[in-house]
């Protein structure tokens, strides 16, 4: 799966164990929530790491928390 997948689902399973919505993670990380509808509607090509930061920041989790998940596995990732 490509990384923005990952990304996404990583989010939505976020979102729903934290029973937060978008527009509630979009006001912690202090930004639009039109920004998290394209990265869980996979609408970018890429990711910035400082925007993967603010995401896990908005959990309250390091960068390192948020991606250990096997969403994140090098097996599960089409890396080219």
């Amino acid at each position: 799966m490509k990384i923005q997948r990952a990304v996404a689902l990583r989010i939505s399973n976020l979102l729903i164990k934290e029973n937060i919505s978008q527009y509630e993670l979009s006001k912690r990380m202090c930004t639009d929530r039109s920004t998290i509808k394209h990265i869980i509607h996979e609408e970018y090509k890429s990711i910035k790491f400082e925007t993967l930061v603010k995401i896990a920041d908005a959990f309250n989790m390091s960068i390192q928390e948020f991606l250990d998940d096997d969403l994140f596995k090098r097996e599960n990732l089409d890396i080219e």
